[in-house]
């Protein structure tokens, strides 16, 4: 099961810094996140990207590795 860990807004949406998630597409891990935590986390998803294992992940309905590392990264404004 991925481990996925949270940043900025997504980590104060989820209230966890990281946890596991039975996912097998990111899509579904979407879902559950969102089931899990509500619509705080949900808008974040929605706008978020993803690194996999520290790549770029685009595609919503590939399969995750099954002990790998889902980073969310909800959009940040510089300064």
């Amino acid at each position: 099961m991925p481990v996925v860990r949270y940043f900025a807004s997504a980590r104060a949406a989820a209230g966890v810094s990281e946890e596991v998630v039975s996912a097998a597409t990111l899509d579904e891990l979407r879902a559950t996140l969102a089931a899990t935590h509500g619509e705080r986390l949900a808008a974040v998803l929605r706008v978020a990207s993803f690194l996999v294992n520290g790549v770029a992940w685009r595609d919503p309905v590939a399969p995750l590795p099954r002990d790998g590392t889902v980073d969310v990264l909800p959009p940040f404004a510089g300064g």
